[in-house]
């Protein structure tokens, strides 16, 4: 995709203004980090203090008429039974042969009422999947350029809230539909940095003021803007996937440590038949975390091999974490490898040695009171 192609958030004057250096997330030209610091900075201003993201690339869309939500819950994986209207909940949609077309955020209005925050190149797929297979009465949205999407993450993200009157303390993966300042705006208590934290999506014309109200009290934290560069290093140290190296239609939930992610006794969902035969044959890689005890930084598709010199997985994502100081990854790795093993990492030719651990990386407080 040509850049004269790519989409703009709402926000996208905004970055520009601050110097923001810019690139290709989904089709969508978003910030990767800003200058006065970079990615680490950033990074530690979340996990210290407070941080705001611009992920207006993210999608929206909307299920709605009666019985959505049985109608979304007989397609995605997760059990929309185990929450209630003012609840959001972690989902898959996946294809047939149980691979991950997406990994998606859904909010549960009322029975008859669900929105959907998938990735930003995944949209699309998901909307017509859902459109495909829709009952009589049923309607499907993809209300991508409706909406834009603003993440406040730090253990001082309530401060910066409330000073604008918003609703916080919450409870964890729970929304608010309020306003401010007479606008609509949906509060989320979610994120995807491992800190406690909100998503904002507010209407499309009303992010740009919105965001000026927020970064104005993030700074008094001694807080900033955050690019989606402290996102991935911030998500990685979580062991939280990212769709496209952690998830695809060919890793599925079992093997990317995902199956809590997946209503089991559910009647129906899309590729249960063949998730339910990969759980009971124990037979293909799993995920599993790598520390790494030597010098070297881990990337995606870089070869992981035992003390034999064998090859027993791979990496899919991988990284410099800026709290632990060394690299990290997640990794498919063979069965037969346990946790606390001791294997190396080909990274370009140079043998690197880890340690497999479970994720996540760093101690967070995503889930407190």
């Amino acid at each position: 995709m040509t850049e004269a192609a790519l989409l703009h958030s709402p926000l996208h004057d905004r970055h520009v203004a601050l110097g923001a250096k810019m690139a290709d997330f989904g089709g969508w030209e978003m910030p990767i980090e800003y200058p006065g610091g970079g990615v680490v900075a950033e990074h530690t201003a979340v996990r210290e203090k407070v941080g705001i993201f611009d992920v207006s690339h993210l999608g929206k869309a909307r299920v709605s008429g009666p019985g959505a939500a049985a109608y979304v819950n007989s397609s995605l994986t997760n059990d929309l039974a185990k929450i209630g209207p003012g609840q959001a909940q972690y989902t898959l949609c996946c294809n047939e042969a149980g691979g991950v077309v997406d990994d998606l955020i859904q909010y549960v209005r009322s029975d008859d009422d669900v929105f959907l925050i998938p990735n930003a190149a995944n949209t699309a797929t998901v909307v017509e999947l859902l459109k495909a297979n829709a009952p009589e009465g049923i309607t499907v949205e993809n209300l991508h350029d409706q909406y834009g999407v603003i993440a406040v993450q730090g253990s001082l993200s309530d401060e910066v809230l409330a000073e604008l009157g918003l609703p916080v303390d919450h409870d964890y993966m729970s929304f608010v539909e309020t306003t401010w300042e007479g606008l609509p705006v949906i509060v989320c208590r979610t994120g995807y940095t491992g800190e406690r934290g909100y998503e904002l999506v507010p209407a499309w014309d009303a992010t740009p003021t919105l965001w000026d109200a927020l970064v104005e009290k993030v700074r008094e934290r001694g807080g900033m803007p955050c690019g989606l560069g402290a996102r991935d290093t911030l998500r990685t140290e979580m062991g939280y996937p990212l769709h496209g190296n952690d998830l695809s239609p060919t890793i599925t939930p079992v093997m990317a440590d995902a199956a809590w992610a997946v209503g089991w006794n559910k009647d129906a969902f899309w590729g249960k038949e063949a998730l339910t035969q990969e759980r009971a044959a124990k037979s293909t890689r799993l995920m599993r975390g790598l520390v790494v005890t030597g010098r070297g930084i881990p990337r995606s598709h870089c070869e992981v091999m035992d003390a034999g010199g064998a090859v027993v997985g791979e990496v899919t994502s991988g990284t410099f974490s800026p709290t632990r100081k060394q690299g990290i990854a997640l990794a498919l790795l063979d069965r037969s490898v346990a946790l606390g093993d001791e294997v190396v990492i080909d990274v370009r030719g140079r043998e690197v040695p880890a340690q497999v651990v479970k994720p996540p990386f760093v101690e967070v407080g995503v889930r407190e009171a």
